[in-house]
């Protein structure tokens, strides 16, 4: 494969998915390491290499007040989100193990879980761990990895492998944007291979958001909205019949 036609191939990938990891790229393009650094490098205008991952330069977040901050985000509509997320809490079954994803939107999903339901959580995200780590009917499963202090999650290649192999009942999944021509997008690259890794194995996957997400496009999209079986928001749910 010639050099135009790998920069090629690999912007469609990253404006299908938003972000792939170094090792995939190096798959699809059937050539070395080495070269795919290259490429990414001489083109800074269109790929941007981070943490073993590639992504897209020009939707990466600007360094000033436009990116993600999570003290600011607890403010941004927080009955909305509560209220989303006691809908979301209405899914969750006996014996149920949910994958609860970062932000703020699901951060409050502990306090809507019945008490006389036993439930497995899996999370990657500090705030959402503290609200559910004393309750007597969770059993908590923190993954690990890498500190990212600007969305209070880990990242790292171990979490990735211990969703490969965990069976999920339901994924509740945040983000920053949704919107139908342009898919769901979250503001984190880092954020990117979780989301998906959990929502593979999990029978249902489940979009929560408060309304003011809709219409939204931010840096990196991870799905499109009809890899979910419903769409939550605080105006309630509504079913996508995707699965």
């Amino acid at each position: 494969m010639q050099k135009s036609d790998r920069v090629r191939a690999l912007a469609k990938v990253l404006d299908d998915q938003g972000v792939i990891h170094l090792r995939e790229a190096v798959s699809l393009l059937g050539v070395s390491e080495m070269t795919v650094r290259r490429d990414v490098a001489a083109n800074p205008d269109l790929f941007t290499y981070l943490g073993g991952h590639i992504v897209n330069a020009a939707k990466l977040p600007a360094s000033g007040g436009s990116a993600y901050v999570l003290e600011t985000e607890e403010e941004h509509f927080a009955q909305a989100k509560a209220q989303a997320c006691a809908i979301a809490a209405r899914l969750i079954a006996a014996n149920d193990t949910v994958f609860v994803d970062c932000g703020t939107t699901l951060a409050t999903i502990g306090r809507y879980i019945p008490r006389e339901l036993n439930v497995t959580v899996i999370c990657y995200s500090l705030n959402v761990a503290e609200a559910v780590r004393r309750m007597d009917n969770i059993r908590l499963i923190l993954l690990g990895g890498v500190y990212v202090p600007s969305s209070d999650s880990f990242t790292g290649n171990e979490s990735l492998e211990t969703l490969r192999h965990i069976g999920i009942n339901k994924a509740l999944i945040s983000a920053g944007g949704v919107d139908v021509a342009r898919g769901v997008s979250c503001w984190n690259f880092h954020e990117v291979p979780i989301k998906q890794a959990a929502m593979v194995s999990a029978v249902e996957r489940h979009l929560v958001v408060d309304s003011s997400k809709f219409g939204l496009v931010r840096a990196v999209r991870f799905a499109q909205i009809g890899d979910f079986d419903s769409v939550i928001s605080e105006q309630g749910q509504q079913l996508r019949g995707a699965h």
